[in-house]
Protein backbone atom coordinates (compact mmCIF):
# COMPACT_ATOMS: atom_id res chain seq x y z
CA UNK A 1 0.00 0.00 0.00
CA UNK A 2 1.32 3.67 -0.85
CA UNK A 3 1.62 6.02 1.69
CA UNK A 4 0.27 8.87 -0.80
CA UNK A 5 -1.37 9.35 -3.71
CA UNK A 6 -1.70 12.64 -5.42
CA UNK A 7 -4.87 11.94 -7.72
CA UNK A 8 -5.64 13.96 -11.19
CA UNK A 9 -3.79 16.68 -11.40
CA UNK A 10 -1.54 18.54 -14.13
CA UNK A 11 2.15 17.30 -13.99
CA UNK A 12 5.07 19.15 -14.82
CA UNK A 13 7.29 17.08 -14.09
CA UNK A 14 10.52 19.74 -13.79
CA UNK A 15 12.59 18.12 -16.40
CA UNK A 16 10.94 20.07 -19.17
CA UNK A 17 8.88 17.67 -20.60
CA UNK A 18 4.90 18.33 -22.04
CA UNK A 19 2.48 18.73 -18.76
CA UNK A 20 0.13 15.57 -18.59
CA UNK A 21 -2.78 14.46 -16.95
CA UNK A 22 -1.64 12.18 -13.87
CA UNK A 23 -1.21 10.83 -10.51
CA UNK A 24 1.72 10.64 -7.90
CA UNK A 25 2.77 7.57 -5.97
CA UNK A 26 4.51 7.93 -2.72
CA UNK A 27 5.59 5.03 -0.36
CA UNK A 28 8.39 6.02 2.45
CA UNK A 29 8.95 9.56 1.42
CA UNK A 30 9.74 8.58 -2.42
CA UNK A 31 8.01 8.36 -5.46
CA UNK A 32 7.09 4.90 -6.13
CA UNK A 33 4.60 5.73 -9.82
CA UNK A 34 3.84 8.37 -11.92
CA UNK A 35 0.88 8.49 -14.53
CA UNK A 36 -1.99 6.18 -13.91
CA UNK A 37 -1.93 5.26 -10.29
CA UNK A 38 -4.27 1.93 -9.13
CA UNK A 39 -2.65 1.03 -6.17
CA UNK A 40 -4.68 1.99 -2.86
CA UNK A 41 -3.02 4.90 -0.18
CA UNK A 42 -3.37 5.63 3.50
CA UNK A 43 -4.19 8.90 2.45
CA UNK A 44 -5.16 11.00 -0.91
CA UNK A 45 -4.89 14.30 -1.95
CA UNK A 46 -7.29 15.54 -4.72
CA UNK A 47 -5.32 17.45 -7.14
CA UNK A 48 -8.30 17.80 -10.36
CA UNK A 49 -8.16 21.20 -11.75
CA UNK A 50 -4.80 21.75 -10.19
CA UNK A 51 -0.92 21.87 -11.20
CA UNK A 52 1.17 19.46 -9.82
CA UNK A 53 5.04 20.39 -9.38
CA UNK A 54 7.92 19.43 -7.84
CA UNK A 55 8.92 21.01 -4.68
CA UNK A 56 10.93 24.03 -5.12
CA UNK A 57 14.37 24.23 -4.65
CA UNK A 58 16.01 28.00 -3.68
CA UNK A 59 19.24 28.44 -4.56
CA UNK A 60 19.99 31.22 -2.57
CA UNK A 61 18.66 31.96 0.72
CA UNK A 62 20.37 33.43 4.24
CA UNK A 63 18.90 31.53 6.76
CA UNK A 64 22.07 30.45 8.21
CA UNK A 65 21.27 31.72 12.08
CA UNK A 66 17.45 31.01 11.58
CA UNK A 67 17.58 27.49 10.84
CA UNK A 68 18.69 27.66 14.29
CA UNK A 69 15.85 28.71 16.16
CA UNK A 70 12.92 28.61 13.73
CA UNK A 71 11.59 25.48 12.41
CA UNK A 72 8.41 26.55 10.24
CA UNK A 73 10.45 29.21 7.82
CA UNK A 74 7.51 30.58 6.85
CA UNK A 75 8.61 32.69 4.24
CA UNK A 76 9.99 29.95 1.81
CA UNK A 77 7.75 27.52 2.85
CA UNK A 78 4.31 28.91 1.93
CA UNK A 79 6.25 30.22 -1.34
CA UNK A 80 6.44 26.37 -2.11
CA UNK A 81 10.38 25.54 -1.18
CA UNK A 82 10.90 21.93 -0.08
CA UNK A 83 15.13 22.87 -0.03
CA UNK A 84 16.66 26.29 0.87
CA UNK A 85 20.11 26.38 0.28
CA UNK A 86 22.30 28.50 2.82
CA UNK A 87 25.46 30.11 3.04
CA UNK A 88 25.53 32.36 0.19
CA UNK A 89 27.60 35.55 -0.38
CA UNK A 90 30.76 34.20 2.07
CA UNK A 91 28.94 34.58 4.91
CA UNK A 92 27.83 32.21 7.46
CA UNK A 93 28.54 31.11 11.11
CA UNK A 94 31.12 28.18 11.06
CA UNK A 95 34.33 27.87 11.51
CA UNK A 96 34.11 30.13 14.41
CA UNK A 97 36.50 30.12 17.19
CA UNK A 98 35.48 30.90 20.73
CA UNK A 99 35.56 34.71 21.30
CA UNK A 100 35.13 34.98 16.41
CA UNK A 101 31.36 35.01 16.60
CA UNK A 102 31.11 39.13 16.91
CA UNK A 103 33.36 38.93 13.73
CA UNK A 104 30.95 36.65 12.02
CA UNK A 105 28.02 38.67 13.77
CA UNK A 106 29.41 41.87 12.02
CA UNK A 107 29.77 40.40 8.76
CA UNK A 108 26.93 39.15 8.46
CA UNK A 109 24.74 41.92 10.08
CA UNK A 110 26.46 44.21 7.52
CA UNK A 111 26.18 41.79 4.42
CA UNK A 112 22.99 40.73 4.87
CA UNK A 113 21.59 43.61 7.19
CA UNK A 114 19.97 40.54 10.32
CA UNK A 115 19.46 42.38 13.46
CA UNK A 116 23.04 41.47 14.87
CA UNK A 117 21.12 41.76 18.73
CA UNK A 118 18.44 38.75 16.73
CA UNK A 119 21.99 36.55 15.86
CA UNK A 120 23.26 37.24 18.92
CA UNK A 121 20.57 35.84 21.47
CA UNK A 122 18.51 33.70 19.01
CA UNK A 123 22.15 31.49 18.16
CA UNK A 124 23.08 28.62 20.59
CA UNK A 125 26.48 29.65 20.47
CA UNK A 126 29.02 27.33 21.76
CA UNK A 127 27.86 24.42 19.94
CA UNK A 128 30.10 24.05 17.14
CA UNK A 129 33.70 25.49 16.54
CA UNK A 130 34.08 23.37 12.79
CA UNK A 131 31.75 23.12 10.06
CA UNK A 132 31.40 19.60 10.50
CA UNK A 133 30.35 20.26 13.86
CA UNK A 134 27.82 22.99 12.60
CA UNK A 135 26.33 20.71 10.55
CA UNK A 136 26.08 18.09 13.07
CA UNK A 137 24.27 20.63 15.20
CA UNK A 138 21.73 20.64 12.37
CA UNK A 139 21.39 17.28 11.55
CA UNK A 140 19.34 17.03 15.53
CA UNK A 141 17.21 19.57 14.27
CA UNK A 142 13.84 19.51 11.44
CA UNK A 143 11.79 21.73 9.63
CA UNK A 144 9.15 22.23 7.67
CA UNK A 145 11.69 22.13 4.63
CA UNK A 146 15.02 20.32 3.69
CA UNK A 147 18.16 23.26 4.24
CA UNK A 148 21.27 22.60 2.33
CA UNK A 149 24.25 24.26 3.49
CA UNK A 150 27.38 25.80 2.26
CA UNK A 151 30.68 26.38 3.33
CA UNK A 152 31.02 30.10 3.21
CA UNK A 153 35.10 32.03 2.58
CA UNK A 154 34.30 34.51 5.14
CA UNK A 155 34.61 32.49 8.27
CA UNK A 156 36.58 30.15 6.59
CA UNK A 157 39.56 32.77 6.54
CA UNK A 158 38.90 34.67 9.76
CA UNK A 159 39.45 31.43 11.01
CA UNK A 160 42.83 30.77 9.08
CA UNK A 161 44.43 33.85 9.08
CA UNK A 162 42.42 36.23 11.87
CA UNK A 163 42.51 40.12 11.10
CA UNK A 164 45.27 39.05 8.21
CA UNK A 165 41.79 37.24 6.25
CA UNK A 166 40.52 40.32 5.74
CA UNK A 167 43.60 42.09 3.88
CA UNK A 168 41.98 45.05 2.63
CA UNK A 169 44.98 46.69 0.75
CA UNK A 170 46.59 43.19 -0.87
CA UNK A 171 49.48 43.97 1.50
CA UNK A 172 49.05 40.40 3.92
CA UNK A 173 47.66 37.61 1.19
CA UNK A 174 47.22 34.58 2.51
CA UNK A 175 50.20 32.19 2.73
CA UNK A 176 50.84 29.01 1.28
CA UNK A 177 50.06 27.71 4.31
CA UNK A 178 47.04 29.52 5.05
CA UNK A 179 45.73 28.53 1.35
CA UNK A 180 46.36 24.30 2.14
CA UNK A 181 44.59 24.96 5.23
CA UNK A 182 41.86 26.59 3.78
CA UNK A 183 42.02 23.89 1.32
CA UNK A 184 41.68 20.88 3.92
CA UNK A 185 38.96 22.51 5.98
CA UNK A 186 36.92 22.86 2.39
CA UNK A 187 37.56 18.93 2.05
CA UNK A 188 36.60 18.10 5.43
CA UNK A 189 33.50 20.20 5.51
CA UNK A 190 32.38 18.52 1.91
CA UNK A 191 32.82 15.33 3.69
CA UNK A 192 30.51 16.13 6.40
CA UNK A 193 27.91 17.04 4.01
CA UNK A 194 28.69 20.72 2.55
CA UNK A 195 26.68 21.44 -0.88
CA UNK A 196 28.94 23.92 -1.76
CA UNK A 197 31.58 27.07 -1.30
CA UNK A 198 30.80 30.34 -1.36
CA UNK A 199 32.54 33.63 -1.95
CA UNK A 200 31.69 37.42 -2.26
CA UNK A 201 33.99 39.21 -4.54
CA UNK A 202 31.87 43.20 -4.33
CA UNK A 203 33.02 46.15 -1.97
CA UNK A 204 29.30 46.89 -0.91
CA UNK A 205 29.40 43.82 0.76
CA UNK A 206 31.17 45.05 3.87
CA UNK A 207 30.52 44.30 8.01
CA UNK A 208 29.06 46.93 10.28
CA UNK A 209 32.73 47.90 10.79
CA UNK A 210 32.97 48.88 7.01
CA UNK A 211 35.37 45.92 6.22
CA UNK A 212 34.89 44.34 3.29
CA UNK A 213 34.31 40.54 3.24
CA UNK A 214 37.06 38.41 4.08
CA UNK A 215 37.99 36.42 0.47
CA UNK A 216 36.58 40.01 -1.06
CA UNK A 217 40.87 40.32 -2.80
CA UNK A 218 41.08 36.60 -2.89
CA UNK A 219 43.53 35.52 -5.71
CA UNK A 220 42.48 33.04 -8.22
CA UNK A 221 45.02 30.70 -7.49
CA UNK A 222 43.33 30.32 -3.58
CA UNK A 223 39.66 29.64 -5.16
CA UNK A 224 40.75 27.09 -7.01
CA UNK A 225 43.15 25.17 -4.23
CA UNK A 226 39.40 25.38 -2.37
CA UNK A 227 37.78 24.17 -5.34
CA UNK A 228 39.51 21.19 -6.23
CA UNK A 229 40.22 20.39 -2.57
CA UNK A 230 35.89 20.89 -1.97
CA UNK A 231 35.48 18.74 -5.28
CA UNK A 232 37.75 15.51 -3.49
CA UNK A 233 35.84 15.52 -0.56
CA UNK A 234 32.38 15.47 -2.79
CA UNK A 235 30.93 18.41 -3.29
CA UNK A 236 30.82 20.03 -6.70
CA UNK A 237 29.60 23.84 -6.21
CA UNK A 238 31.12 27.43 -6.26
CA UNK A 239 28.47 30.16 -5.64
CA UNK A 240 30.09 33.74 -6.29
CA UNK A 241 28.95 37.23 -6.06
CA UNK A 242 31.64 38.58 -8.71
CA UNK A 243 33.30 41.82 -8.75
CA UNK A 244 30.76 43.56 -11.00
CA UNK A 245 32.09 46.92 -11.72
CA UNK A 246 29.14 48.80 -9.45
CA UNK A 247 31.49 49.68 -6.46
CA UNK A 248 32.17 53.56 -6.38
CA UNK A 249 34.94 52.77 -4.38
CA UNK A 250 38.17 53.15 -5.74
CA UNK A 251 39.99 49.78 -6.71
CA UNK A 252 36.38 48.56 -6.50
CA UNK A 253 36.44 47.34 -10.14
CA UNK A 254 35.11 50.98 -11.99
CA UNK A 255 35.48 49.11 -15.20
CA UNK A 256 32.16 46.76 -16.84
CA UNK A 257 34.69 44.96 -18.14
CA UNK A 258 35.75 43.74 -14.65
CA UNK A 259 32.77 41.20 -14.61
CA UNK A 260 33.64 39.06 -17.69
CA UNK A 261 36.91 38.58 -16.47
CA UNK A 262 35.46 36.96 -13.35
CA UNK A 263 33.17 34.64 -15.60
CA UNK A 264 36.08 33.81 -17.24
CA UNK A 265 38.13 33.02 -14.18
CA UNK A 266 35.25 31.15 -12.74
CA UNK A 267 35.27 28.88 -16.04
CA UNK A 268 39.18 28.29 -15.43
CA UNK A 269 38.42 27.37 -12.04
CA UNK A 270 35.83 25.45 -12.76
CA UNK A 271 37.47 23.26 -16.01
CA UNK A 272 40.59 23.05 -13.90
CA UNK A 273 38.67 21.08 -10.61
CA UNK A 274 35.03 20.09 -11.50
CA UNK A 275 33.26 22.07 -9.59
CA UNK A 276 30.18 23.77 -11.29
CA UNK A 277 30.30 27.63 -10.76
CA UNK A 278 27.49 29.86 -9.91
CA UNK A 279 27.35 33.60 -10.00
CA UNK A 280 24.54 36.12 -9.89
CA UNK A 281 23.91 37.75 -12.86
CA UNK A 282 21.74 40.70 -13.87
CA UNK A 283 20.73 43.92 -15.82
CA UNK A 284 22.56 46.97 -14.22
CA UNK A 285 21.80 50.46 -15.22
CA UNK A 286 25.49 51.48 -16.10
CA UNK A 287 25.96 48.83 -18.77
CA UNK A 288 22.40 47.93 -19.39
CA UNK A 289 23.39 44.89 -22.03
CA UNK A 290 26.21 43.47 -20.67
CA UNK A 291 24.11 40.82 -19.19
CA UNK A 292 23.72 39.42 -22.43
CA UNK A 293 27.42 38.67 -22.67
CA UNK A 294 27.67 37.26 -19.57
CA UNK A 295 25.24 34.33 -20.39
CA UNK A 296 27.01 34.14 -23.87
CA UNK A 297 30.49 34.07 -22.00
CA UNK A 298 28.90 31.26 -20.00
CA UNK A 299 27.97 29.65 -22.70
CA UNK A 300 31.08 29.53 -24.55
CA UNK A 301 33.31 28.41 -21.55
CA UNK A 302 30.65 25.25 -21.16
CA UNK A 303 31.24 24.59 -24.81
CA UNK A 304 34.93 24.00 -23.93
CA UNK A 305 34.46 22.50 -20.63
CA UNK A 306 33.46 24.74 -17.92
CA UNK A 307 30.44 24.09 -15.96
CA UNK A 308 29.03 27.48 -15.65
CA UNK A 309 25.47 28.36 -14.39
CA UNK A 310 24.12 32.26 -14.09
CA UNK A 311 21.85 32.90 -11.51
CA UNK A 312 19.52 34.99 -12.93
CA UNK A 313 16.27 36.71 -10.90
CA UNK A 314 12.93 36.33 -12.40
CA UNK A 315 11.96 40.15 -11.90
CA UNK A 316 13.41 43.17 -10.26
CA UNK A 317 15.35 42.90 -6.89
CA UNK A 318 12.33 44.73 -4.91
CA UNK A 319 13.82 47.24 -2.03
CA UNK A 320 10.97 48.86 -0.02
CA UNK A 321 11.10 52.01 1.54
CA UNK A 322 8.19 52.39 4.35
CA UNK A 323 7.86 54.37 7.33
CA UNK A 324 8.33 51.44 9.84
CA UNK A 325 11.30 50.14 7.75
CA UNK A 326 14.06 52.20 5.76
CA UNK A 327 13.26 55.38 4.09
CA UNK A 328 15.11 58.99 2.96
CA UNK A 329 14.95 60.62 6.24
CA UNK A 330 15.58 57.99 8.58
CA UNK A 331 19.09 59.55 9.54
CA UNK A 332 18.08 62.88 9.63
CA UNK A 333 18.43 64.28 12.82
CA UNK A 334 15.03 65.64 13.90
CA UNK A 335 13.39 62.44 12.63
CA UNK A 336 16.00 60.49 15.03
CA UNK A 337 15.01 62.40 17.80
CA UNK A 338 11.42 61.99 17.44
CA UNK A 339 11.36 57.94 16.73
CA UNK A 340 13.28 58.02 20.00
CA UNK A 341 10.08 59.44 21.48
CA UNK A 342 7.00 58.22 19.50
CA UNK A 343 6.13 55.24 17.09
CA UNK A 344 2.55 53.72 15.00
CA UNK A 345 0.06 56.72 15.11
CA UNK A 346 2.16 59.43 17.47
CA UNK A 347 4.88 59.65 14.89
CA UNK A 348 2.58 59.80 12.03
CA UNK A 349 1.31 62.64 13.81
CA UNK A 350 4.28 64.33 14.83
CA UNK A 351 6.22 63.48 11.07
CA UNK A 352 2.67 65.95 9.65
CA UNK A 353 3.49 69.10 11.63
CA UNK A 354 4.72 71.37 8.71
CA UNK A 355 7.55 73.06 11.01
CA UNK A 356 9.05 69.39 11.31
CA UNK A 357 8.67 68.37 8.20
CA UNK A 358 10.39 71.43 6.93
CA UNK A 359 13.48 70.79 9.26
CA UNK A 360 13.15 67.31 8.13
CA UNK A 361 13.43 68.26 4.86
CA UNK A 362 16.45 70.63 5.09
CA UNK A 363 18.44 68.38 7.16
CA UNK A 364 21.51 66.43 6.20
CA UNK A 365 21.80 62.95 7.42
CA UNK A 366 23.62 62.32 11.14
CA UNK A 367 25.73 59.09 10.10
CA UNK A 368 25.32 55.89 12.13
CA UNK A 369 27.58 55.10 14.38
CA UNK A 370 28.72 51.92 12.56
CA UNK A 371 30.15 52.79 9.26
CA UNK A 372 28.94 49.49 7.63
CA UNK A 373 25.31 49.98 8.56
CA UNK A 374 23.00 49.53 5.85
CA UNK A 375 21.35 52.61 7.44
CA UNK A 376 24.40 55.10 6.00
CA UNK A 377 24.15 53.54 2.77
CA UNK A 378 20.32 53.21 2.21
CA UNK A 379 19.08 57.15 2.83
CA UNK A 380 20.88 58.19 -0.54
CA UNK A 381 19.92 55.34 -2.45
CA UNK A 382 16.42 56.12 -2.14
CA UNK A 383 16.86 59.32 -3.39
CA UNK A 384 18.49 57.63 -7.01
CA UNK A 385 16.00 55.27 -6.73
CA UNK A 386 12.69 57.34 -7.01
CA UNK A 387 12.68 57.18 -11.00
CA UNK A 388 11.80 53.59 -10.48
CA UNK A 389 10.26 53.39 -7.44
CA UNK A 390 6.37 52.65 -7.14
CA UNK A 391 3.61 52.21 -4.63
CA UNK A 392 2.91 48.85 -3.58
CA UNK A 393 0.05 47.78 -5.12
CA UNK A 394 -2.10 44.43 -3.76
CA UNK A 395 -1.56 42.04 -5.25
CA UNK A 396 1.61 43.45 -6.30
CA UNK A 397 2.15 44.58 -10.01
CA UNK A 398 6.06 44.28 -10.93
CA UNK A 399 6.47 45.04 -13.70
CA UNK A 400 4.62 48.45 -13.66
CA UNK A 401 5.07 51.51 -16.42
CA UNK A 402 7.71 54.11 -15.53
CA UNK A 403 5.01 57.05 -15.35
CA UNK A 404 3.65 55.51 -12.43
CA UNK A 405 6.90 55.88 -10.28
CA UNK A 406 7.15 58.05 -7.61
CA UNK A 407 9.30 60.47 -9.46
CA UNK A 408 6.46 61.02 -12.50
CA UNK A 409 3.63 61.04 -9.94
CA UNK A 410 5.73 63.94 -8.32
CA UNK A 411 6.48 65.76 -11.67
CA UNK A 412 3.24 65.80 -12.62
CA UNK A 413 1.85 67.11 -9.38
CA UNK A 414 4.50 70.12 -9.96
CA UNK A 415 6.42 69.01 -6.49
CA UNK A 416 9.96 68.60 -5.32
CA UNK A 417 10.90 64.41 -5.02
CA UNK A 418 11.78 64.53 -1.62
CA UNK A 419 8.77 66.31 -0.50
CA UNK A 420 6.34 63.89 -2.47
CA UNK A 421 8.09 61.20 -0.43
CA UNK A 422 7.52 62.43 2.60
CA UNK A 423 3.99 62.80 2.19
CA UNK A 424 3.55 58.90 0.81
CA UNK A 425 5.34 57.78 3.99
CA UNK A 426 3.03 59.49 5.80
CA UNK A 427 -0.32 57.67 3.37
CA UNK A 428 -2.45 55.22 5.46
CA UNK A 429 -1.37 56.50 8.48
CA UNK A 430 2.12 55.52 8.18
CA UNK A 431 1.99 52.07 6.53
CA UNK A 432 2.21 52.99 3.20
CA UNK A 433 4.85 50.97 0.88
CA UNK A 434 7.48 52.18 -1.72
CA UNK A 435 9.12 49.29 -3.96
CA UNK A 436 12.04 50.06 -6.03
CA UNK A 437 12.69 48.11 -8.73
CA UNK A 438 16.69 47.77 -8.67
CA UNK A 439 18.36 45.24 -11.16
CA UNK A 440 16.39 44.31 -14.10
CA UNK A 441 14.60 46.92 -14.72
CA UNK A 442 16.53 49.47 -16.82
CA UNK A 443 13.81 49.52 -19.92
CA UNK A 444 11.01 50.01 -17.22
CA UNK A 445 10.24 46.05 -18.33
CA UNK A 446 11.14 42.55 -17.41
CA UNK A 447 12.44 41.89 -20.98
CA UNK A 448 15.86 41.48 -19.38
CA UNK A 449 14.72 39.56 -16.58
CA UNK A 450 12.99 37.18 -19.25
CA UNK A 451 16.09 36.47 -21.40
CA UNK A 452 17.75 35.21 -18.65
CA UNK A 453 15.79 33.04 -17.22
CA UNK A 454 15.41 31.12 -20.79
CA UNK A 455 18.51 31.08 -20.99
CA UNK A 456 19.73 27.20 -21.49
CA UNK A 457 22.78 27.66 -19.00
CA UNK A 458 20.85 29.70 -15.81
CA UNK A 459 19.58 29.06 -12.54
CA UNK A 460 16.86 30.73 -11.01
CA UNK A 461 17.48 31.83 -7.60
CA UNK A 462 17.90 34.95 -5.75
CA UNK A 463 15.60 35.21 -3.45
CA UNK A 464 17.41 36.14 -0.11
CA UNK A 465 15.15 34.42 1.80
CA UNK A 466 16.19 35.24 5.50
CA UNK A 467 18.15 38.44 4.41
CA UNK A 468 17.59 42.34 4.19
CA UNK A 469 15.00 41.85 6.95
CA UNK A 470 13.57 45.45 6.99
CA UNK A 471 14.05 46.73 3.19
CA UNK A 472 14.10 43.83 0.72
CA UNK A 473 11.54 41.18 0.68
CA UNK A 474 11.69 38.83 -2.26
CA UNK A 475 11.59 35.47 -0.96
CA UNK A 476 8.05 34.99 -2.75
CA UNK A 477 10.05 34.63 -5.94
CA UNK A 478 9.46 30.70 -6.43
CA UNK A 479 5.35 32.07 -6.66
CA UNK A 480 6.12 35.13 -8.88
CA UNK A 481 7.85 32.74 -11.38
CA UNK A 482 4.37 31.11 -12.01
CA UNK A 483 1.71 33.80 -11.31
CA UNK A 484 3.44 36.32 -13.58
CA UNK A 485 5.65 34.67 -16.36
CA UNK A 486 2.95 31.85 -16.62
CA UNK A 487 -0.11 33.72 -15.67
CA UNK A 488 -0.40 37.21 -15.77
CA UNK A 489 1.71 38.84 -17.90
CA UNK A 490 0.87 41.46 -20.27
CA UNK A 491 3.49 43.48 -20.98
CA UNK A 492 5.48 41.14 -22.95
CA UNK A 493 5.99 36.68 -23.68
CA UNK A 494 5.07 35.15 -21.40
CA UNK A 495 6.92 31.65 -20.79
CA UNK A 496 6.13 28.33 -20.92
CA UNK A 497 5.48 26.15 -17.85
CA UNK A 498 7.80 23.34 -18.60
CA UNK A 499 10.57 25.57 -18.54
CA UNK A 500 9.68 27.59 -15.76
CA UNK A 501 9.41 25.22 -13.39
CA UNK A 502 12.57 23.35 -14.15
CA UNK A 503 14.41 26.72 -13.61
CA UNK A 504 12.93 26.51 -9.86
CA UNK A 505 13.65 22.44 -9.63
CA UNK A 506 15.44 20.09 -11.72
CA UNK A 507 17.63 23.04 -12.38
CA UNK A 508 18.93 24.23 -8.82
CA UNK A 509 19.06 20.55 -7.55
CA UNK A 510 21.12 19.99 -10.38
CA UNK A 511 23.22 22.73 -9.51
CA UNK A 512 24.48 21.64 -5.70
CA UNK A 513 23.82 18.40 -6.38
CA UNK A 514 21.39 17.19 -4.91
CA UNK A 515 20.47 14.79 -7.75
CA UNK A 516 17.70 13.13 -5.28
CA UNK A 517 15.05 15.68 -5.71
CA UNK A 518 13.52 18.57 -8.02
CA UNK A 519 11.66 16.44 -10.48
CA UNK A 520 8.32 13.75 -10.06
CA UNK A 521 9.72 10.89 -11.35
CA UNK A 522 10.08 7.50 -9.95
CA UNK A 523 12.95 6.87 -7.72
CA UNK A 524 13.00 10.90 -6.34
CA UNK A 525 12.43 12.15 -3.02
CA UNK A 526 8.79 13.15 -2.87
CA UNK A 527 8.71 16.52 -2.81
CA UNK A 528 5.71 18.12 -4.19
CA UNK A 529 3.46 20.96 -4.57
CA UNK A 530 0.13 20.87 -5.75
CA UNK A 531 -0.89 24.43 -6.75
CA UNK A 532 -3.94 26.73 -7.89
CA UNK A 533 -2.74 28.12 -10.61
CA UNK A 534 -5.62 30.50 -10.60
CA UNK A 535 -5.61 31.54 -7.31
CA UNK A 536 -1.65 32.05 -7.29
CA UNK A 537 -0.72 35.39 -5.67
CA UNK A 538 1.53 37.42 -4.06
CA UNK A 539 0.51 39.77 -1.67
CA UNK A 540 2.66 42.62 -0.23
CA UNK A 541 4.90 42.33 2.19
CA UNK A 542 4.22 42.41 6.05
CA UNK A 543 6.39 43.56 9.30
CA UNK A 544 6.54 41.51 11.80
CA UNK A 545 8.65 41.95 14.60
CA UNK A 546 9.63 38.06 16.00
CA UNK A 547 12.87 37.64 15.39
CA UNK A 548 14.91 37.28 18.80
CA UNK A 549 15.47 40.09 20.72
CA UNK A 550 12.12 41.49 19.18
CA UNK A 551 13.78 42.25 15.94
CA UNK A 552 11.44 42.72 13.12
CA UNK A 553 11.38 41.65 9.70
CA UNK A 554 9.31 41.34 6.11
CA UNK A 555 7.88 38.30 4.93
CA UNK A 556 5.64 37.55 1.78
CA UNK A 557 3.75 34.35 2.16
CA UNK A 558 2.88 33.05 -1.24
CA UNK A 559 -1.21 32.01 -1.69
CA UNK A 560 -2.58 29.15 -3.96
CA UNK A 561 -1.21 26.11 -2.96
CA UNK A 562 -3.45 23.59 -1.92
CA UNK A 563 -0.77 21.64 -0.74
CA UNK A 564 3.32 21.18 -0.13
CA UNK A 565 4.74 17.78 0.50
CA UNK A 566 8.11 17.27 1.79
CA UNK A 567 9.44 13.30 2.53
CA UNK A 568 6.00 12.53 1.51
CA UNK A 569 4.27 14.20 4.34
CA UNK A 570 1.56 17.05 3.69
CA UNK A 571 3.56 20.49 5.32
CA UNK A 572 1.08 22.88 3.94
CA UNK A 573 -2.78 22.50 3.01
CA UNK A 574 -4.76 25.08 1.81
CA UNK A 575 -1.82 27.96 2.52
CA UNK A 576 -1.98 26.66 6.45
CA UNK A 577 1.23 25.45 8.10
CA UNK A 578 0.17 21.56 9.14
CA UNK A 579 2.88 21.37 11.97
CA UNK A 580 4.52 18.35 10.44
CA UNK A 581 8.25 19.18 10.26
CA UNK A 582 9.94 16.28 7.93
CA UNK A 583 12.34 18.88 6.54
CA UNK A 584 15.92 17.65 7.61
CA UNK A 585 19.79 19.12 6.52
CA UNK A 586 20.36 17.49 2.65
CA UNK A 587 24.02 16.54 1.30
Amino acid sequence: MLDLVIKGGTVVDGLGSAAFEGDVGVRDGVITAVGKVTERARRTLDAAGAIVTPGFVDAHTHYDGQVTWDDELIGSASNGVTTAVLGNCGVGFAPVRDGGQAELIDLMEGVEDIPGTALHEGIPWGNWETFAEYLDFLRGRSWSLDIAAQLPHGPLRHYVMGERGYDEAGEQPATAEDVAEMARLAHDAAQAGAVGFSTSRILFHRGMSGRPVPGTFAPEAELLAIAEALYAGGAGTVQAIPANGESEVPGAGGDPAKLLEEVRMLARISRKSGVRCTFTTSQHSGDPGLYREVLATAAAANVAGARLSPMVMPRAATVLTTLGGYHLFMRRPTYLRLAERFSGAELVAALRDPAVKSAILAEPDHPHERPGSMQNSMPPFFRRALPRTFRMTDPVDYEPPLEKSLASLAATAGRAEDEYLYDFLLEDEGTSVGMYLAVNYVDGNLDAAGEMLADPNSVSGLSDAGAHVNFICDMSVPTFHLAHWVRDRTRGERLPIELVVAKITAKPAETFGLTDRGALVPGRRADVNILDLDRLAVRPPKLLHDLPAGGSRFIQPGEGYVATVVRGVPTRLADQDTGERPGRLAR
